[in-house]
């Protein structure tokens, strides 16, 4: 309103200036030509009006033409920038609306502002209802606490990634991966979208597959382990059946025999446990104590195929990691099989085990002399059903690169044709705290 005061009140002062100005030039002028002639003088005062009028009307068309050309092309802009407004609305309602992934709008407060249909059928609540629900309601303290770490690091500005778990009434349960996205208007965060998919499935079938693939991987080393087992069983039948026939017994035979049980004991104790189907609990574990008892079930399958393993603890210092002891075991046999399997039964066939420390993380070797690999194929290691051997799936490696993820480490191959591999593991250092006084 101001600014058409101010358009107004300028035409009005203008045309009264051009006014005046007019009547005074004009009177100077006619007194100039008439040169004291009457008549040319009323000649010229009865027709200065028609031309004031002319002249200012002019002046007035250009004025207001310049000014509502300047309202047109402002408006045809604002016409433009509303449609594109519109256009862009549009597009994030759709984002909004059809994304297949659930997506909350909060407010700085934690109170839901919107949400689409997904997010209304993961949490089973309605709009309304989660207008009014809190979300403590859907996480246990130790959850909660943690999200709310997550929130506080996007009302900063930063957007934040991350998985938890949620329980729908008293006995459903749902894995989350979620994101935190800031809404930031005027440099300033004002609220957040979180989105949110069920991947409750998708680590199930995970699991399944880990699962699967280990089975596999015992059912492979059942072998290589009963012709280990029967080795001692042979010494311990001997030993017996000579007690029987001398009916004497020999200490030093005795204390042999016990060797060889607490052998088997020790071969089949590890496969149990592998086998076995446990809940995932990362805790502390001593990388050199997993290393040692993956030999115990490997140096099976290394002497069934004519191989030599050694293995070497350079470091230091105990290196501890955060993880779960069987699934690293998991990896460690997959790696040491595939060494084995790589060296040709010709060959005098070494694989060599170091472990190391790296800067902040643990570094685990395994080297071995086979035939090697072309460094094409070893762009493709990892991928689920490619493999280099002529009956494998590749989901073995597959499986290992993924359990190596969840440690938040990683996997490294060196390969040279004809003068073998290198395998290179990489996990974080947790400490040097004894893992027994970890609780689960």
């Amino acid at each position: 309103m101001k600014q058409a005061k101010d358009i107004a009140l300028k035409i009005s002062v203008t045309y009264v200036l051009l006014g005046a100005l007019w009547i005074v030039l004009s009177d100077y002028a006619s007194m100039i030509i008439a040169h004291e002639k009457l008549s040319m003088y009323i000649y010229f005062q009865r027709y200065k009006g028609w031309l004031f009028t002319f002249v200012t009307g002019i002046i007035i068309f250009f004025l207001i033409y310049r000014r509502t050309k300047d309202l047109f092309l402002s408006n045809e802009q604002l016409s433009k920038k509303e449609k594109q407004l519109q256009i862009r609305n549009q597009h994030y309602h759709s984002l909004f609306e059809q994304n297949p992934d659930a997506v909350l709008e909060l407010s700085l407060d934690g109170n839901v502002v919107s949400v689409n249909a997904e997010a209304e059928g993961l949490l089973e609540f309605t709009h309304q209802e989660l207008e009014e629900v809190k979300f403590s309601k859907f996480l246990d303290d130790e959850e909660l606490k943690r999200v709310r770490e997550y929130f506080f690091v996007t009302f900063n500005g930063l957007a934040s990634t991350f998985e938890t778990k949620i329980h729908i009434g008293d006995y459903k349960r749902k894995l989350l991966r979620c994101s935190l996205v800031p809404i930031i208007i005027n440099r300033e965060v004002t609220g957040m979208f979180a989105i949110a998919r069920d991947i409750t499935l998708n680590r199930e079938n995970e699991e399944m597959v880990v699962a699967s693939e280990k089975l596999s991987v015992i059912g492979q080393l059942a072998a290589a382990v009963a012709h280990e087992i029967r080795n001692p069983l042979t010494s311990l039948k001997g030993f017996i059946q000579l007690m029987q026939t001398t009916e004497t017994i020999n200490h030093d035979h005795l204390n042999i025999m016990l060797s060889e049980v607490d052998r088997i004991d020790l071969i089949s104790g590890e496969m149990l446990i592998l086998g076995k189907q446990q809940e995932t609990h990362f805790r502390s574990e001593k990388l050199d104590d997993i290393l040692q008892q993956v030999l115990v079930l490997m140096e099976a399958q290394a002497n069934l195929d004519n191989v030599s393993i050694t293995y070497m603890n350079l470091s230091e210092k105990p290196l501890y990691v955060l993880g779960e002891s069987n699934q690293l075991k998991q990896v460690f046999i997959n790696i040491i099989k595939n060494a084995v399997e790589a060296i040709p039964t010709c060959m005098d066939g070494r694989v060599l085990i170091t472990l190391e420390e790296q800067g902040t993380n643990a570094q685990v070797i395994v080297k071995d002399n086979g035939v090697g690999m072309e460094p094409e194929r070893i762009e493709h290691l990892g991928e689920p059903f490619y493999s280099t051997k002529e009956k494998g799936t590749g989901l073995g490696l597959a499986v290992c690169l993924k359990i190596i993820q969840r440690h938040k480490g990683n996997i490294h191959f060196q390969s040279e044709k004809e003068k073998g591999t290198a395998v290179e593991i990489s996990l974080p250092i947790e400490g040097d705290e004894d893992p027994s006084a970890i609780a689960d």
